[in-house]
């Protein structure tokens, strides 16, 4: 028989868990309820980065078993899903906010304004929280530059790490302050408090920095867009900066059999850490000796992206072009041919595309 549901008082608003004993990850016989309690643990720390930033809801709603999988846009058929839409049905204390696709399409996105919400979504099966880079109601100026470590076939945390360490030279270099975290799988991302700037402009700081980054560490970085010429170096997806792309949320919960979980870090950790190093089980007892080492981030001045969009432009008068937009996207301004290099059949030119506003 199921175990009657629950009622949780968050911050004094009373939250409805149903199933708490419904188990979310076997191996570790953790249930719906020890994930809330995982979520109060951490609380101030995951709203503080979601606090009024639309967020991409991933759903486990049957919770992480061996052969499970997320939908995606290629293959609609799975257990679980993204919900980039808020439930219609919705308690009065879920905020939201309207926000625009790269389709030009409109939709309402939850934005968490308090802690209520968050363990509200858990109910629904929610795991990972993947906030937009802005906050309500400017759903369109960004204010976090995110630069995400994603490493290749053939590469190890080891490279992710030596990679983040020279991040940080570059980035300082360029007057903004940044801050680490795992990204729950074996990448780890960087953020920064910016002053408020485009998507267009975010993502050319982002694809600057990457370069610059490649640079300094050929054999290690790249900043290909296409996995063909990527290699066995770890790749700085700039294109997570362009509109409704998804990151997870600092503390979110990974749906791997481990439970692991996007840990913000110092940067005096970065060199001996491991993301297995960070788990639901493990992450309550860091979290209440430490407290949330994000938090001078988000107190941080928000920094000017000019120095980084004066490298991009740089680039640009040295013959380099903008790069290529993630699949979805319609064909952007003096954006690239999006074809793989290997499939290439014409000049650059010859591909139609809109002219550079």
């Amino acid at each position: 028989m199921a175990t009657p549901a629950t009622q949780l008082d968050v911050d004094g608003i009373e939250v409805r868990l149903s199933s708490p004993d419904k188990v979310y990850f076997p191996e570790l016989g953790l249930t719906k309820k020890d994930l809330a309690d995982y979520l109060l643990t951490v609380g101030e720390g995951m709203l503080a980065g979601l606090f009024r930033r639309p967020t991409t809801l991933e759903r486990w709603p049957g919770g992480v078993r061996e052969g499970m999988k997320l939908a995606t846009r290629s293959d609609a058929k799975g257990d679980a899903f993204y919900q980039k839409r808020a439930p219609e049905k919705r308690p009065d204390w879920v905020e939201v906010a309207e926000i625009r696709f790269p389709s030009g399409r409109k939709a309402w996105s939850i934005t968490p304004a308090n802690l209520a919400t968050v363990v509200w979504a858990l109910n629904l099966g929610c795991l990972r929280f993947h906030p937009w880079p802005v906050t309500a109601p400017d759903v369109d100026q960004v204010d976090q530059l995110r630069i995400d470590l994603d490493p290749q076939p053939g590469t190890d945390f080891d490279d992710v790490v030596a990679a983040a360490l020279e991040l940080r030279s570059v980035m300082g270099e360029l007057g903004l302050d940044c801050y680490p975290k795992t990204s729950g799988g074996r990448g780890m991302h960087v953020f920064s408090r910016i002053e408020p700037a485009s998507f267009v402009d975010a993502r050319h700081a982002a694809i600057a920095i990457g370069r610059e980054l490649a640079h300094r560490m050929p054999d290690r970085v790249t900043v290909d867009w296409w996995k063909e010429t990527r290699g066995e170096r770890v790749f700085v997806d700039y294109n997570q900066m362009a509109r409704d792309r998804l990151m997870a949320s600092p503390y979110s919960i990974r749906p791997v059999p481990t439970a692991r979980v996007s840990a913000p870090l110092t940067w005096d950790e970065v060199p001996g850490v491991h993301p297995d190093d960070f788990t639901v089980l493990t992450m309550p007892d860091r979290y209440r000796e430490l407290g949330d080492v994000w938090t001078p981030l988000y107190q941080d001045p928000p920094a000017s992206l000019v120095p980084a969009l004066k490298l991009y432009d740089l680039g640009i008068e040295s013959g380099l072009t903008d790069m290529p937009y993630p699949p979805e996207y319609p064909k952007m301004p003096g954006e690239p041919p999006r074809v793989q290099p290997s499939r290439q059949t014409k000049p650059d030119h010859e591909y139609s595309a809109p002219p550079v506003e």
